[in-house]
């Protein structure tokens, strides 16, 4: 856990999303919470690291994405060096998949 964000804003935060239960429900709790880009940089995050996670190549995710190389470099290194969090909602997404 990174202790730089750890605090009760962020626990709360967190607890709220974890309370959602429908992918509606997201959508209304994330459009009263966020601005329009911050929505579409953080599913833009995902998808290159989901891209990376399944070793495409730059250039392919780019085209994809429309995400910058930089940006593509730090959700890399958030891939290698992170907390595992991408891996983990991975994973899980794969698994409920599965189980359809």
């Amino acid at each position: 856990m990174n202790s730089k964000i750890k605090d009760e804003s962020v626990d709360f935060l967190f607890k709220a999303i974890l309370s959602l239960n429908t992918v509606d429900e997201c959508y209304n709790f994330f459009e009263d919470l966020c601005t329009v880009p911050e929505i579409k940089a953080m599913s833009q995050r995902l998808l290159v690291a989901h891209m990376l996670s399944t070793k495409r190549v730059y250039s392919d995710i780019v085209a994809k994405t429309g995400a910058s190389t930089a940006t593509i470099s730090r959700v890399n290194r958030s891939l290698n060096y992170g907390c595992d969090g991408y891996d983990l909602v991975f994973k899980r997404i794969d698994n409920d998949e599965k189980s359809k």
